[in-house]
């Protein structure tokens, strides 16, 4: 996640402490940035809906073997001894599985930071309280567009109203809310108008996702957005971000899964924010990039362990037979060890491109989904030539 807010405003924001090794007021200091992963649990694989772009390509049904509630709570107490600061409880459609409250409450007294990843849709009033009680305060919301493009991007009529009525629950109820939107040349039109609903339901996170080749996502990549585009909209994110942060507006905007971000943001800055540059490149620097298998894992439904969210068809071993703190400590797993050291991996350009150490080589699944290759250059990378040397 690239904060928008934070490098480009120098306003702190909540996940500094993760992103930059930064203190959070209250917080604690942790020892270096991705010293332990960033945990997503899939902890259901059904879903009430059939997103377009869904990296797990979920359906209304059940799956067998996901893991139990027993399995779950020792996923969350290994997580916690181990140290992982975030456990991210995903899906699917994560509300669909009806021991949500008692995990979220288990990983809140484990000491972990629990926080959903839902589609919205059953967010109602009985459902926003038992979270609530349960000591969820931070809520991810996905909406892909406006009403018309968002169900239609849902396969679902209605999915928009009932995700817009599960914002204002989780409003009304004290959690914080982010709504994420995913990039595509179908929906990037409606970007202006997510700021605006963002503004109007008092939202204070707003998640801008480029699209990952990922599940049924891996079909929509002749509908990703072109790099003219890509700059063009990334641009507008900024001066839309600097243009609240001016008016007073707290709202907090981030960027997620392309590092050719950071890069571009800076080099965006030397002329339109100049005054910033230096803050930029230094917490660059900090943050390195892409941490899939170090800084950013993933546990799926039935206990995979994975490098990342989206990494499903690549596994390092499942929960069920050792403990995740046993998998990501293994050094004899050698595509691991690989993902962590990856630079002399790389092909070019990323492997001579100056901006490596800011970005990583960016998202290594799309680069594999595209090409067949996981070392091979991330089609979704955007700057030019010129500006890589």
């Amino acid at each position: 996640m690239l904060s928008i807010t934070r490098l480009l405003c120098d306003t702190p924001t909540p996940g500094d402490d993760l992103r930059y090794g930064e203190r959070r007021p209250g917080g604690h200091n942790i020892k270096s940035v991705h010293h332990r992963p960033v945990v997503v649990w899939n902890v259901t694989r059904r879903c009430n809906l059939h997103c377009a772009h869904c990296y797990s390509s979920s359906q209304d049904r059940e799956y067998p073997d996901e893991l139990s509630l027993d399995q779950g709570k020792a996923l969350i107490e290994d997580l916690a001894e181990f140290g992982a600061p975030v456990l991210l409880f995903s899906g699917g459609e994560p509300v669909m599985r009806q021991d949500l409250p008692e995990l979220i409450a288990h990983a809140r007294k484990s000491g972990l930071r629990p926080v959903l990843s839902t589609n919205g849709t059953l967010l109602n009033k009985e459902n926003v309280s038992r979270l609530a009680e349960a000591g969820l305060d931070r809520v991810g919301i996905s909406l892909d567009g406006l009403q018309s493009i968002h169900d239609k991007f849902r396969g679902s009529k209605g999915a928009f109203d009932s995700a817009l009525e599960g914002i204002r629950n989780t409003t009304e109820a004290g959690m914080k809310v982010s709504v994420r939107f995913t990039m595509t040349d179908r929906n990037v039109e409606d970007l202006p108008g997510i700021f605006d609903l963002a503004i109007k339901e008092n939202v204070p996170r707003l998640c801008f996702y480029h699209l990952a080749y990922a599940g049924r996502g891996a079909k929509l990549l002749p509908f990703d957005l072109s790099h003219e585009r890509r700059r063009e909209t990334v641009e507008d994110i900024f001066r839309r971000t600097l243009d609240e942060n001016s008016n007073g507006k707290s709202l907090e905007v981030l960027t997620v899964d392309n590092h050719a971000d950071g890069p571009f943001m800076l080099l965006w800055s030397r002329e339109n924010a100049p005054e910033r540059s230096a803050g930029i490149e230094k917490l660059l620097a900090r943050n390195g990039g892409n941490t899939a298998g170090k800084g950013i894992a993933c546990v799926d439904n039935t206990g995979n362990v994975h490098p990342d969210q989206f990494w499903w068809s690549r596994t390092l071993g499942i929960v069920k037979e050792r403990q995740f703190s046993e998998i990501w400590s293994d050094s004899d797993n050698e595509f691991l060890s690989s993902l962590r050291d990856r630079k002399p991996l790389l092909d070019e350009p990323c492997r001579s491109c100056k901006w490596l150490d800011v970005c990583n080589g960016n998202l290594r699944v799309r680069a594999e989904s595209a090409t067949g290759n996981p070392w091979a250059a991330d089609p979704a990378c955007y700057l030019t030539a010129e500006e890589r040397a």
